[in-house]
């Protein structure tokens, strides 16, 4: 054969050999760490929305997910569940796609072993991307981890995250938040939402939307985390005149709350008033009132009979146009989206007629 048509055959066939060498480069590997006490859905939420990615995923194309335990054998998780690490993590030094680090119900309290961080301080500069589900991030945050950048955890152990990591932006209210190669969810379920976000930035939102509809969960939930939590939980001390002011707001929510009407009632100056406020709950007299009375909305919101214009003046808002805009503000989402999310379904007789 001439050795101009051998050049040309040549060249056809590396032409036609780019293509699966591009489809290569997108299978990406994933390691979740695990340990005692790891609480089993922030294992098992990420691991099912990039396994059942391979369903719709061309061979070349899909994920190899490998659990990393912090010991070998089984591991007991938070609910009683026993798992099995693939490897112990002083087996592995692979260079990840993505690492990502479960959480646990005790983790704000208590730290791995040293072995474990400095392992996770040689890993995570080699993976292409790292994050934490839940308080995972806590694990991160003691490796040194979270220094400088901005992440979200469960909104119970947010302030405890800000005091243990200070030169971290701690966001309380997002599902997940990426910043940069790290990636970290909210409380639990939220790892679901952060892997279907990470799984329509690797392959379109298409996929994501089919693997969604197969866990029967949202490609995107509206709002934050806080529509999960108790606004109330910041309390004064039960004795201090704040405590008296806040109780007496609980039960007046239809009175005039307004901080010159509150501080007649605490017979103390605007000026002190707010800073006392602040002092003793870290947020001002006006948040309280509004916490307080979203709190009660959305207690009144769960009865799907409970029509919005009376929740609304039961919990001091001006009207549902006001109380739509609090709730934007303060939790992300509607009043009604809020029923849609928490109501109380009406019991149905068999025939499918409201009982």
């Amino acid at each position: 054969m001439h050795l101009h048509a051998r050049i040309r055959i040549f060249r056809k066939v590396r032409r036609l050999r780019r293509p699966a060498s591009r489809l290569l480069a997108y299978m990406k590997t994933i390691g979740i760490f695990v340990f005692p006490g790891v609480q089993s859905l922030d294992v098992s939420g990420p691991m099912d929305v990039f396994a059942e990615a391979n369903r719709f995923l061309p061979p070349q194309a899909q994920y190899q997910i490998e659990v990393i335990g912090s010991k070998p054998g089984l591991l007991s998780c938070s609910n009683g569940l026993l798992i099995q690490a693939h490897r112990p993590f002083y087996e592995v030094s692979d260079a990840f796609d993505r690492l990502l680090i479960a959480g646990g119900p005790k983790l704000p309290q208590h730290e791995l072993c040293p072995e474990s961080r400095d392992w996770l301080r040689y890993v995570v500069p080699k993976a292409g991307q790292f994050g934490s589900v839940c308080s995972g991030a806590f694990i991160l945050a003691r490796a040194g981890l979270l220094e400088g950048h901005t992440v979200t955890t469960h909104w119970n152990h947010a302030a405890a995250l800000a005091l243990l990591c200070p030169t971290t932006v701690v966001e309380p209210d997002q599902l997940y938040i990426q910043d940069g190669p790290l990636i970290t969810s909210a409380g639990i379920t939220a790892g679901i939402d952060m892997s279907l976000h990470l799984l329509a930035a690797d392959h379109g939102r298409d996929i994501a939307l089919q693997v969604a509809r197969r866990l029967v969960v949202f490609t995107q939930r509206a709002g934050g985390q806080s529509q999960f939590s108790p606004y109330l939980a910041a309390f004064a001390r039960s004795k201090s005149p704040i405590a008296r002011i806040q109780q007496y707001v609980l039960t007046n929510l239809l009175g005039d709350l307004s901080v010159p009407a509150l501080a007649r009632v605490a017979n103390m100056s605007v000026r002190n008033l707010s800073r006392t406020f602040a002092k003793e709950t870290n947020m001002s007299p006006y948040d309280f009132v509004e916490n307080a009375r979203i709190d009660a909305a959305r207690a009144l919101l769960e009865d799907p009979r409970a029509p919005l214009k009376s929740v609304a003046y039961q919990c001091g808002f001006n009207d549902t146009r006001h109380m739509r805009e609090i709730f934007k503000k303060r939790l992300g989402l509607s009043p009604r989206q809020y029923r849609l999310n928490f109501g109380v379904a009406s019991p149905r007789a068999r025939d499918g007629s409201a009982v």
